[in-house]
């Protein structure tokens, strides 16, 4: 008997736990369901909050016959182009075929930055055009009645006169940013309207070739042709970026885009409406990465800070007292690792300001004042 009730008991705490693990799996299930709900809900409404402030951007330029006949070469050296026709060329004739003025088009996509008709975009996005159409989310459209542009940092303003006060989109910081964060990006690529794709924050202080001046961030939020210009927007519907370039062998998304950061869009913008241009500090040194080898040379952990291998002399480097072999270890309270990282901190001191510079010489640690200078259009 006492068998009896021993193994009874034992089957009834059994069924007891596995009704509990099912209830517990169960409530698993709910629980992740309900977060990955939360995460949807968060990515909908941060794509309600910016999609009205985010434009299509369309270029136009006069192409003369030999331009026309470079963009067709161009075109029929793609496969992807040729085998659209059976022949390779198309069925239709090139517009302002016959000698007279023909038109190019380029479309990316803007942000609406304030109600009264600012927008931000790229540069190469309205380089060179000889008009602009901006197109907004409700269907209007207007042309861009003024084009400031900043070719080294890759950006550019476009006013647009309009009869109400336009959707404006919230500008975050991107200063916060940290690698994993959830953002979207908004644009048209490929000319489809509004599209949104989500991703994350997967690098930050970036350096790519296409843009000569300024740190970005890398996302693997898809970032396809004409989303270049459109916003990266964090779950509050803040922009943090302005999107603009993919690292890719076929031209199209692979994991890898890059995004200008919102604060140095910030900086951008109220240069170019204040001076039409954007004004450089800098400190006249030419500099080097602290590699391995030269760390060992002067006696230094790699990547201690900015190897300065030359002055200008009468720069503001010379006049704070800045020598060769000093390597600049902060800047303005931020500590610098790269040439790239000194670069971005500097160039956005405003001019006529003081700035304090921290550097290792001989293994002393010495603090300067340098006063910031407009860089010399000619450097």
């Amino acid at each position: 008997m006492l068998k009896r009730l021993t193994n009874g008991t034992v089957a009834a705490v059994c069924l007891a736990m596995i009704c509990v693990t099912i209830f517990c799996q169960a409530e698993d299930a709910d629980l992740a369901i309900s977060h990955a709900k939360s995460l949807s809900r968060a990515f909908r409404l941060a794509a309600e909050s910016a999609s009205p402030s985010v434009v299509t951007v369309r270029s136009k330029f006069k192409l003369n016959r030999d331009d026309r006949a470079a963009a067709m070469n161009e075109l029929l050296q793609d496969p992807r182009f040729r085998g659209l026709f059976p022949d390779g060329r198309p069925p239709v004739p090139v517009p302002g075929e016959g000698g007279g003025p023909g038109f190019g088009e380029h479309v990316g996509s803007g942000v609406v930055i304030d109600k009264s008709g600012t927008i931000l975009t790229n540069n190469h996005v309205v380089e060179g055009a000889d008009e602009v159409t901006i197109r907004f989310s409700d269907g209007a459209e207007l042309i861009a009645t003024e084009i400031k542009t900043d070719p080294s940092s890759d950006l550019a303003i476009l006013r647009v006169v309009a009869d109400k006060e336009l959707p404006a989109a919230r500008l975050g910081n991107s200063e916060v940013l940290e690698i994993g964060d959830w953002v979207i990006a908004i644009g048209s690529p490929f000319e489809l309207e509004a599209t949104v794709s989500a991703g994350i924050i997967s690098g930050k202080g970036r350096g790519i070739e296409k843009i000569r001046r300024g740190r970005l961030l890398q996302t693997d939020a898809a970032i396809n042709p004409g989303n270049s210009g459109g916003p990266l927007v964090n779950l509050d519907g803040e922009v943090i970026g302005i999107n603009t370039a993919i690292a890719s062998n076929s031209g199209g998304y692979q994991g890898i885009g890059f995004a200008i950061p919102i604060n140095r869009g910030k900086w951008v913008v109220r240069e170019l409406r204040e001076f039409g241009k954007v004004r450089r500090a800098y400190l006249g040194i030419r500099i080097g990465e602290l590699t391995a080898q030269a760390a060992r040379q002067l006696e230094l952990p790699a990547r201690a800070g900015v190897w300065v291998l030359a002055t200008v002399p009468g720069s503001p480097a010379d006049e704070a007292g800045i020598t060769e072999n000093d390597v600049i270890i902060e800047f303005a309270g931020t500590p610098v690792r790269s040439p790239g990282d000194l670069q971005d901190v500097v160039e956005q001191k405003p001019i006529g300001s003081t700035q304090e510079i921290v550097v290792l010489r001989a293994g002393d640690r010495l603090r300067r004042e340098v006063k910031m200078v407009a860089l010399p259009d000619q450097l």
